[in-house]
């Protein structure tokens, strides 16, 4: 699968890091907001890359693209965000080409999700593919693929049960205030911050606990506002953050900065308090378990809260895998018939000029000479051999580019 798009000199990459083998820490050092998104886009233009998508969440930070060598894309990684070269290395992996297909498969259809099951990502990929568009960075074949792997991710959802049963980090986040915190219902819970995953936790909360009092605080109060309509939050001023942490019993920070929003200046508590950081990077100082009564739970340990739903999960694999595995076929076939198009259009041309000549020779030459027969036999013949050829470069053990330069030395296509 060489040069896949037909481009020259250039392969299809996937380059990245996840939850697998990096840990929180590491992935918020490459964790990409909405600004370096776009700069990494506009860079990758004024590079000369062709063909970009970015994804980037609490579990990965990942870039597909097409490039001679995959370092012009982890430079691109590094240089906007506060990962190094050094960290990639230690923690990350590099796909090419089929490699690279099948992982972004497995990513958009929930498989390589920390939940095994689990769509949420399915709509970053929509998302990233929309920006590089805008951007002209999306090739033909990456809007071709981009599409099989939302058809794959619809079919997987619809056609297997890979994501029955309710199992989510917020899912997971509600389960242990629950487990943890007695009588929920009458307790007092402070949101701190807008991110995803809390404003998940907290509609979760309501509807499972019957609480009504959740307090929702965000820097941006409009923000905030809006939120809080839609899950009946009540808001209050950035102002009261302190006197709202003392009345809280569960403070769950989903701020999304880059550095620490909570620490133990902060806290001047009067009661214990449980603390739920689903915020990536870390939001809570670490330096906030010291103070007596605090316990702190991070993203990462809900994320390992498997239970027996995981589990029966794991038991619709193969049927995802499988059809996966048709629809990458498929994708195959078309990026194979896209390769070798022109040359059968080339060789029907080349073929066409042959009848044509021979016709006209035939026409000189006989008396009673049928132009409407001869018309049809011969390109019906031409179809036969056309499709003779298309069907050897269509197989799967074909070598494409081989077998095209052999097509056009023997039928001087390119004369």
């Amino acid at each position: 699968m060489d040069n896949t798009t037909g481009l020259k000199h250039t392969t299809f990459y996937a380059i990245g890091l996840s939850y697998k083998k990096a840990d929180a820490e590491m992935r918020g050092k490459f964790s990409l907001d909405e600004k370096s998104k776009e700069d990494i886009l506009l860079q990758a233009k004024e590079d000369g890359i062709e063909s970009l998508i970015l994804i980037s969440t609490c579990n990965r930070t990942e870039i597909y693209g097409f490039s001679q060598h995959p370092f012009q894309l982890i430079k691109l990684l590094c240089e906007h965000s506060n990962g190094t070269v050094e960290d990639f290395q230690k923690v990350a992996y590099v796909y090419k080409n089929k490699e690279a297909i099948n992982h972004l498969f497995r990513v958009g259809t929930g498989l390589d999700s920390q939940i095994l099951g689990d769509f949420e990502i399915i709509s970053q990929i929509k998302s990233g593919f929309v920006a590089s568009k805008k951007l002209g960075l999306a090739n033909s074949y990456k809007e071709r693929l981009v599409n099989a792997v939302i058809q794959a991710s619809k079919r997987v959802k619809n056609e297997t049960q890979i994501s029955s049963g309710a199992t989510s980090v917020s899912f997971a986040s509600v389960q242990y205030i629950m487990n943890n915190v007695e009588d929920i219902g009458n307790k007092n819970i402070l949101l701190f911050g807008t991110g995803k995953i809390g404003r998940n936790t907290c509609e979760n909360l309501v509807k499972h606990t019957k609480n009504d009092h959740i307090v929702l605080i965000n820097r941006t109060k409009e923000k905030a506002e809006k939120i809080a309509g839609k899950f009946n939050l009540l808001v209050k001023d950035y102002a009261n953050l302190q006197l709202e942490i003392q009345k809280a019993d569960v403070l769950i920070v989903a701020t999304g900065a880059q550095n620490p929003t909570i620490d133990s200046e902060v806290l001047k508590l009067k009661k214990p308090l449980l603390i739920l950081d689903l915020s990536i990077p870390k939001n809570v100082n670490s330096n906030v378990s010291d103070i007596e009564g605090v316990t702190l739970v991070h993203l990462d340990y809900l994320s390992q809260v498997t239970d027996e739903t995981i589990e029966k999960r794991k038991l619709h694999i193969p049927a995802a895998e499988a059809i996966i595995e048709d629809i990458i076929e498929e994708f195959l076939s078309w990026t194979k018939a896209r390769k070798f198009a022109p040359t059968i259009h080339s060789l029907k041309e080349k073929l066409a000029l042959i009848k044509q000549s021979e016709l006209n020779y035939q026409r000189k030459k006989l008396d009673n000479f049928n132009e409407e027969q001869a018309e049809i036999i011969s390109n019906r013949i031409i179809q036969k051999i056309t499709t003779h050829f298309a069907n050897h470069l269509k197989d799967e053990d074909t070598m494409v580019d081989e077998s095209i330069e052999w097509i056009e030395k023997v039928f001087r296509l390119n004369n």
